[in-house]
């Protein structure tokens, strides 16, 4: 049966309509689909590993086509990572940077090619401009929260043993500073002993050790002030080694929030943890998406967490292990 030239200019637009609403849609999907590099620390300790976890599990929820790198903790990994995704043209990056200094030359590169640098749950000592903006916790707020609960809980009498995070990083820098700006308000406070364990279960255990013999067996150590978690559960390995009670023998304050640390803090062996959020992907993905539309963004998205005791600890490592 011959179409009429009607009938077909008809069929023809009504073709044309149903492509159109076919191929729309997929364009509009396609132009949201982000390339983000990823240029991780490494995998230290728990709150690390489930950083990462939750970053890439919001990457592929988004559909974001997620670039990842672990630089073993070396900042020269790090640096090699940013130019290599530099080079493959992304649309943003997101680093959690090792240490806080050394960052300019490539971020300056990052920012010539116009691509938004994320800083993830660190900080850099770096011009703001060279980057779009930093994701994370006040790490003064979580040493002066560690403090004002140490004071409060030994009416502001306590010699201290510090379990310091990595030499240089914004953590343990800053979280050191806000402990110091308040036990400074109480003379029968003072850190005695004070070294870094790296943020790592082995650096804690053998760092605490070190201390337990130099401080008379441990017995001159009233708490333990550990920057995080994985570092406390080290002390506490080397405590009960020395045959004193972790939580009773020596207080023991941290910061994470990890699974493990509510375990030993519902076994009696722990005290206290302040929370670090680790789902930080969705703030740091919303900061680019902003970013590509010309609208501005803060320079500093804060994710502070809750300090927790032991009342809830059995409760919250059902949650979270």
């Amino acid at each position: 049966m011959k179409c009429s030239s009607s009938h077909k200019r008809s069929l023809r637009k009504h073709l044309l309509a149903a492509v159109a609403g076919i191929t729309l849609p997929l364009l509009s999907v396609s132009a949201l689909a982000l390339t983000i590099g990823f240029s991780q620390i490494g995998s230290e300790s728990g709150w690390r590993t489930s950083e990462t976890e939750s970053i890439k599990a919001e990457a592929q929820r988004r559909g974001i086509d997620l670039k990842f790198s672990d630089a073993q903790q070396k900042q020269e990994n790090q640096i090699k990572a940013l130019r290599s995704f530099i080079a493959q043209g992304v649309d943003g990056i997101l680093l959690a940077p090792v240490v806080e200094t050394g960052w300019d030359q490539v971020l300056k590169e990052a920012n010539r090619a116009k691509i938004p640098v994320v800083l993830i749950d660190r900080g850099v000592d770096s011009d703001p401009s060279l980057y779009l903006t930093k994701v994370a916790s006040d790490f003064k707020e979580e040493g002066a929260l560690a403090a004002s609960w140490l004071a409060a809980r030994t009416n502001g009498k306590c010699d201290i043993a510090e379990l310091q995070g990595t030499v240089g990083s914004s953590a343990a820098i800053d979280r050191k500073s806000g402990f110091d700006s308040v036990i400074s308000n109480f003379p029968n406070m003072k850190i005695i002993r004070s070294q870094s364990g790296d943020f790592t279960r082995a650096g804690g255990k053998e760092v605490m050790e070190s201390f337990l013999k130099a401080e008379n067996g441990g017995k001159n150590i009233c708490a333990v002030f550990a920057h995080n978690d994985d570092m406390a559960l080290g002390a506490i390995l080397a405590i009960k080694e020395a045959g004193l009670k972790p939580s009773k023998d020596i207080i023991i304050v941290s910061i994470d929030a990890v699974p493990d640390i509510f375990k030993a803090m519902a076994d009696g062996e722990t005290n206290a943890t302040i929370e670090l959020n680790p789902h930080l992907g969705g703030p740091a993905f919303d900061a680019i998406n902003a970013s590509k539309k010309g609208e501005s963004v803060d320079k500093w998205i804060k994710a502070n967490g809750p300090l927790y005791l032991p009342d809830t600890a059995a409760e919250e490592y059902q949650k979270r292990k």
